[in-house]
Order: structure tokens, then sequence, then C-alpha cells
């Protein structure tokens, strides 16, 4: 008679335990999130570059010599940033809202919900995605810009520390709006009623401190005006805001909607019901 087989041999493989960062998982879902608009290149990554060019023939090519300069710098060189975190903010938001949406609403979760992530991985994962697109969508409109605007990186410290904190905080709320909406009608109204005024009103097309009150008072209020503010100091080398309160406020709001995101996958928020 045979030998019956060892019940080891039979056992179903257990589960993967991970000590720590599931860092297998989280390189994963952050690869996912590149590849997704990296495969439509032409609409996350063309798109928004000739969207800066449009805004740059309106406001600097057509009334060239009709603009005064700002600050000691050229019109071109004042608006070329704001118009360079303008799709940073844009694109940021739109790669984790879209990309948690759309596996709300055709049933997809439970790709990223089944493996044995966390939810710090996930919010990391989705958020770092956002600002991967953010940081590389900026960059590319930089070196558009430049034939029509001379930048000089003044302080690259503020550069960076403004694009990074700004895509970061963008990656985060988009991941919020995604979660919170129930079909594409709410994501258009986060964008049209929230982040496209405050992207506008926030002096990148203009000196804030021109405007009459309380609108000047108001703008200071605005998270956005702080980060287009920091990120043109970068360039140009003067802030109308503080510079302080900016870094500030950059740094709390990544802290704070990080706590939000991760008690909204901790929770399953719109997940798992």
């Amino acid at each position: 008679m045979k030998d019956m087989p060892d019940a080891a041999a039979v056992m179903p493989p257990q589960p993967r335990d991970y000590h720590g960062v599931n860092w297998a998982g989280l390189r994963t879902l952050y690869i996912r999130e590149i590849r997704r608009f990296w495969k439509v290149g032409m609409q996350t990554l063309a798109a928004p570059v000739v969207t800066a060019l449009l805004y740059m023939m309106v406001f600097v090519v057509a009334a060239q010599g009709a603009r005064v300069p700002v600050h000691g710098v050229a019109f071109a060189t004042f608006v070329a940033p704001g118009l360079i975190m303008m799709q940073i903010l844009n694109n940021a938001f739109a790669n984790s809202s879209s990309s948690l949406l759309q596996a709300k609403m055709n049933g997809l979760t439970g790709d990223f919900l089944t493996p044995p992530l966390t939810p710090l991985e996930h919010v990391a994962g989705f958020a770092l995605g956002a600002a991967t697109r953010g940081i590389v969508v900026g960059a590319v409109t930089w070196l558009a810009v430049l034939p029509f605007a001379a930048l000089p990186v003044t302080h690259l410290w503020a550069i960076l520390y403004f694009g990074i904190g700004a895509s970061m905080i963008l990656g985060l709320l988009g991941v919020m709006a995604g979660l919170w909406s129930e079909k594409f009608d709410h994501m258009s109204a986060v964008t049209n009623f929230i982040i496209m005024p405050m992207t506008f009103l926030s002096g990148t097309f203009y000196l804030v401190e021109r405007l009459p009150e309380p609108f000047r008072s108001a703008s200071h209020y605005n998270p956005f005006f702080y980060l287009i503010d920091g990120f043109r100091y970068g360039f140009i080398g003067h802030a109308e805001g503080s510079l302080i309160a900016g870094m500030g406020m950059t740094a709390g709001l990544v802290i704070a909607f990080s706590c939000i995101c991760l008690w909204m996958f901790e929770t399953g928020y719109k997940l798992k019901t």
C-alpha cells in the first residue's frame, strides 16, 4: 500500500507575512499609478503643456509691450511660475482622484484592497503616484515655457519644497475626493467649484497686493496663494506673502490630509459599503 502523502505537503500555501512595510506591494501600487498616466501621455502630459502655452500666448505674447515689469522682472517671467504650479496642482489632483473613482465605478477596488497593504501604504502609493505626475507635468511645462520667459533659478530649495509640497497636497486631496465621490458629477463639482477658483484667485496672473479690500486680505487665506507665491519666489527671488507661513501651511496640510486619508482607508469609507 502506497504511503499516504505528508499532511504538510497538501496544505495550501500560507499568506505572506510582512513585518514592517510591504515594500513590494507599495512599489507595485506606485508603479501602477505611474503607468496609468504614462499610457495616455497625450492626455496627461501633452495636453497640460498645450494649455500652459495657450495661457502664455494670451497673457504674454498677445499683450507684448503692454505689460509693465513686475518686481523688476518681465511679466512673462512673473506669470510662468504660476502657470507651472497650476499644472502641478491640477494634474496631481486628477491622477489620484480619477484612479480611485474609476476603480469604484468599475468594481475594481479589490485590485488594491485585497493585497496585504496597510492604510498607510495605500495612502502613500496613491499620493506618491499623483505627486509624480504633478512633478513630471510641471517639469515638462517648465521646459515648454522657456522660449517665452527667462526663468532664473534664484532659490532652488523653494522650487523643490513648494513644488513637491503642492503635488503631495493635491494628490492627497485627490484621494479624499476620489473616495468621497460616487459619480463623475461629484468630481466635476470639486474641480470646478473648489480647485479651479482657488487656483485662479491665488495670484497666478496678477499681484495680490494690487487687489482692493477685502479681496486682498481674503487672498491670504487661500492656501494656493502661498504655494504659488513660494514657488515663484524660487525663481524671481521675491515673495508677496510670508515664506515662513507658507512653509508651515504646506507641511501642516500634508500632515492633516494624510491623517484624513488614513482614516478613510482604515474605516473603508465608501469602499466597503
